[in-house]
């Protein structure tokens, strides 16, 4: 299951909790303090769940990989001054054994 998957599965399940909490309301009374603070926290819930789903879809995005421009005029002789090629053997004329 991916992130979103997941995450949509929670945004299901708060919205029963809502559900569930408002019919509490309507049989309590929203004046109850316990009544508030199930609100409350149910409401922080959403905010939260909806805060991780904007954070995790920024995260999902691709990146695209940062380019670098290869000049098309060739490289400066000098660069290559008392270097090897790599696979063609050294230049001294040496054999490794």
């Amino acid at each position: 299951m991916s992130v979103q998957d997941d995450l949509t599965s929670v945004q299901r399940c708060l919205d029963d909790l809502s559900r569930s909490v408002g019919r509490l309301e309507q049989q309590l009374g929203s004046t109850n303090l316990d009544m508030r603070r199930v609100r409350a926290d149910a409401d922080h819930l959403r905010e939260s769940v909806q805060l991780l789903r904007a954070a995790a879809t920024v995260q999902a995005a691709p990146r695209k990989p940062e380019l670098v421009p290869i000049p098309d005029q060739p490289y400066d002789d000098a660069l290559w001054t008392d270097t090897d090629d790599e696979g063609l053997g050294a230049h001294h004329g040496h054999k490794h054994r």
